[in-house]
Parts: structure tokens; C-alpha cells; sequence
């Protein structure tokens, strides 16, 4: 039976796009049968991020006006031939499409595709409806800032409405540094906040950009990364591995940290207010008190 999943966050700029082309390559390098689909009508970039732009000839609008085949629309991928991607249309709006033929066209998916990766628009409106429609299950994915939070967790409350039960957190670009600074929120924090199990935990990479720009995916570079390893990480959770995620903490040595493996279970929720109050706007005057010039650079062990 096909898992469809749906990737959100309700605010825009966290990453959706980006865990989806990375997750979906990554399932594809595991001879996983996925499908790709952007629901993001008027603003597609997922095409863009697989390097499959040039190849889009019809879309999903196309398909449900019945001028083309599903089949014609799927763009497969030359590098994982499994993976395909469903394109959204650029030139319509999110109303181009309701629920019903959301449904329709990621039913007709599941019946070939072990995968369904859903790229949900920003936002809570029509194009959030269609993408979550189908979704047996769903991604959320957040940065560690107040207003991708609380954004995050109204989502979470959408989708418990929609019957959307089996919920899983990614917190990503995460800066170990700004963390040990008291200056950004920590994975436990976020945690803290939105409930519900942590299934991956993505660090800040500058190759992140890079491999958008050229439109590769991070997980097929061939010279290990954080991020690349992260997303790896992610897929094996969902098959069901137990993989241990990862805790930066400061070294005893000034010029490394070491990863601690820690598992995090979530607790009830905790206010944005008690979050802020406790930890975001500390002082760290003590940090320079004790490390005047301290390069904060993580270093990941046991993360493969």
C-alpha cells in the first residue's frame, strides 16, 4: 500500500521544497517507486530543485482537463528513473484545482507508486486543502523561530481536523552555534511547543543553496554533508530504522564540539510566551565570559 505524505509548514521560506526533493531522491536511491507532486499552483519550484524544468510538458491541470494522460505528465528522473514528478501549473491559480481532484490524482499515483511526497504550498488557505486532501500522513517542517513555530502549530491543529493522524516533525536549518548562544531555539524547544515526534533534524548548510541552484539534490552529492546526511537519516526513520538523532552540545576542547546522541520524546505543548521567557533573549554575556574567540563548528559522529 502507497504512503502518501504530505510536507508542510504553513509558513513560507522554511525548507518544504527543499526536504521534498531531498526525501524523494533519497527514497529513489533506496529503489523505493516515488512520485513527487507539486501542489503549489501559480508558484511551482520543485521542478526547479530536481533540475527537471526544461522537462515539464504537461502538468496536473492538463491531466484533469483531460488533454493528457497522468503518465504523460510525469516527468521521470534520468538519474533514479523511479522518481517522477507531478508538476503544478505555473501559469493557474491554487483554485485551478479542488480537493476532489487532488484526490483523484494521488489515488491514481498510489496505485503504481510506493511514495507519495506532497509539496504543500504556504499558507492555509485552498492550496493547503488541496495538498492535504489525499495525505495519510505529514511532514511538518520548521525553522527554529518563534514565527515558523507558532505557524507550524496551527498547522498541526489543521491537519488533526483533517484526520491527518500520524504527524512527524523536521527542524531545519538549525545553527548549533546561535543555539549554544541562547540566540536561536533549540530542537527541545521546539518540541516543547508543537507535541508531536521528531523524525529529523536538518543543520544550516551553505551547500544547501548550491545544490538548489544547480538543481541536485544534496542527498546525490558525492562529498558527504550534514544536510545530506540528515535527509538520508530522515528516510531510513520513516522506513522504520531506528537511527539516532543527534545533539550538538559544547566539547570540553575549545576548538570542536562533539555530537551527543540524544533522543528527544515530546511533552505537552509549551507556550511561545514560556519559551521566549526562558531561553531566547538571555543574556550570553557568560559565553564570552568563558570562550572570548570560541569557533563554534559542529562536528557529526555517528550520524551515518
Amino acid at each position: 500500500m502507497a504512503r502518501i505524505i504530505v510536507i508542510t509548514s504553513g509558513k513560507g521560506g522554511v525548507g518544504k521544497t527543499t526536504c521534498t526533493a531531498n526525501l524523494g531522491m533519497a527514497l529513489a536511491k533506496r529503489r523505493r517507486k516515488v512520485a513527487v507532486v507539486d501542489a503549489d499552483f501559480g508558484l511551482r519550484n520543485l521542478d526547479l530543485l530536481l533540475g527537471l524544468e526544461n522537462r515539464v510538458v504537461f502538468t496536473a491541470v492538463e491531466v484533469l482537463a483531460g488533454q493528457c494522460r497522468l503518465e504523460q505528465a510525469l516527468v521521470k528522473d534520468k538519474r533514479h528513473p523511479n522518481l517522477v514528478l507531478l508538476p503544478a501549473a505555473q501559469n493557474r491559480t491554487k483554485d485551478a484545482v479542488n480537493p476532489d481532484q487532488m484526490k483523484q490524482l494521488i489515488n491514481a499515483l498510489a496505485r503504481v507508486y510506493e511514495y507519495i511526497l506532497i509539496d504543500c504550498p504556504a499558507g492555509i488557505e485552498n492550496g493547503f486543502q488541496n495538498a492535504i486532501a489525499a495525505a495519510q500522513e505529514a511532514l511538518i517542517v520548521t525553522t527554529p523561530e518563534i514565527a515558523a513555530v507558532r505557524d507550524a502549530d496551527r498547522i498541526i491543529g489543521l491537519l488533526e481536523a483533517n484526520n491527518v493522524k500520524r504527524i512527524h516533525l523536521i527542524v531545519n536549518r538549525l545553527k548549533p552555534a546561535m543555539v549554544q548562544a541562547n540566540d536561536m531555539m533549540s530542537v527541545e524547544d521546539v518540541q516543547e511547543i508543537l507535541a508531536v515526534p521528531l523524525i529529523g533534524v536538518v543543520p544550516d548548510d551553505e551547500r544547501v543553496i548550491v545544490s538548489t541552484n544547480r538543481g541536485e539534490p544534496l542527498v546525490l552529492s558525492e562529498t558527504p554533508s550534514m544536510a545530506g546526511s540528515a535527509f538520508d537519516n530522515i528516510v531510513r526513520r520513516l522506513e522504520g530504522e531506528k537511527v539516532p538523532f543527534l545533539e550538538f552540545r559544547r566539547c570540553k576542547t575549545m576548538d570542536s564540539f562533539r555530537a551527543c546522541v540524544k533522543f528527544c520524546p515530546p511533552k505537552s505543548r509549551k507556550s511561545l510566551t514560556s519559551i521566549r521567557s526562558t531561553g531566547i533573549n538571555l543574556s550570553f554575556g557568560f559565553l564570552l565570559f568563558s570562550y572570548s574567540f570560541f569557533l563554534l563548528m559542529p562536528a557529526v559522529l555517528n550520524d551515518h
